[in-house]
């Protein structure tokens, strides 16, 4: 169960680095960032900018919980980042047509995979009260 829950935390690392390579992209490479997200949309900076900074809080939200796993509020906010993330771009994908259907399956490959070993792990670690944090029990 540790080692599980060890790599657990080693998948939200590496989700984390590929979220902030996006963060990158999101300020210093926009042009990057339409050809591989939004591949058919008219990105200005600043929406650029924008997708930046909300992939840098989902980033730090992976890097969070991945070193406080017993967190049950951090691990549900990390969760719920990999629902808002998917169903905005399932959202692109099919209402607004502005992503191709393999940067949505790089997307579902991270969110889903992450969503569903997030669900089956809620229940399987113990997890402290924020009150109890850094308590002996």
């Amino acid at each position: 169960m540790k080692m599980k829950m060890k790599a657990l935390s080693w998948w939200l690392m590496l989700v984390g680095v590929v979220r902030l390579s996006s963060v990158w992209f999101g300020f210093f490479d926009i042009w990057a960032l339409r050809l591989a997200v939004f591949s058919q949309t008219n990105m200005t900076e600043v929406h650029g900018r924008t997708f930046g900074v909300w992939t840098l809080l989902t980033c730090t939200l992976c890097f969070m919980c991945a070193f406080n796993l017993e967190n049950r509020p951090l691990y549900l906010a990390t969760l719920l980042s990999f629902f808002y993330a998917l169903g905005h771009f399932l959202t692109e994908y099919l209402i607004y047509h502005t992503m191709a259907i393999i940067n949505l399956a790089t997307v579902a490959l991270f969110a889903g995979t992450s969503i569903v070993w997030m669900i089956l792990h809620w229940n399987t670690h113990h997890y402290k009260h924020p009150r109890q944090m850094g308590k002996d029990e």
